[in-house]
């Protein structure tokens, strides 16, 4: 393994990038724990999206979405995404690629309950990345499921969580004059060891 000391140092790169969060989350004026998310559609044309990651598990990056949404039907599809964080003010970032899976049904619930009652409602509301007329028309869907759920609502059958299972996760940080340091832990199988390099910026 190759050589690691100060921000990039430890023997598990959760740990790691759970570290480099929290740092994150004391300087990142907003969403310290957004990821630019990229899935593949059917015919190879990569998506890229933001979105909110709400966990770093002991093996792998939880968040949160529409199943039926265009990165949940490409995530079905071929079982594969790819995500970075980048902290602007940290000149640091992490990324990710691996295979996917859905969290546990129960986890998907603990988290569902744990959001505001209008982002409850509105996942119910929302069919989403499908046309949308007007914005008066999305209020009125959010109105009637208001009347139809409750103040309780229950998760929706297509709403939960994805895990993202890593292959490979790269740790990168900013270097004076474009000399980046950049280590990259890789390894062929999710239960295979990390074999770490250090890369050229």
């Amino acid at each position: 393994m190759a050589k690691r000391t100060g921000i990039f140092s430890g023997d598990d790169p959760f740990r790691l990038a759970r570290q480099w969060l929290g740092e994150a989350e004391a300087v990142e004026p907003n969403d310290p724990n957004a990821i630019a998310l990229a899935t593949v559609d059917p015919d190879g044309m990569p998506n890229v999206r933001m979105v909110l990651l709400k966990e770093i598990e002991p093996e792998g990056f939880v968040f949160y979405t529409n199943y039926e949404s265009a990165k949940g039907l490409e995530i079905e599809g071929n079982g594969k995404a790819a995500f970075v964080m980048h902290w602007k003010s940290l000149r640091r970032q992490i990324r990710v690629r691996g295979l996917v899976e859905k969290v546990e049904e129960a986890q998907s619930d603990a988290y569902f309950n744990s959001r505001s009652l209008q982002s409850r409602l509105g996942a119910w509301a929302s069919h989403q990345s499908q046309p949308l007329t007007t914005r008066a028309a999305l209020m009125a869907e959010v109105a009637k499921v208001t009347a139809k759920q409750g103040p309780n609502p229950k998760r929706p059958p297509y709403w939960g969580g994805y895990r993202i299972v890593p292959t490979e996760i790269e740790f990168w940080a900013d270097g004076a004059f474009r000399l980046h340091d950049r280590f990259r832990w890789s390894r062929d199988e999710i239960h295979d060891s990390w074999n770490v390099q250090r890369l050229n910026p």
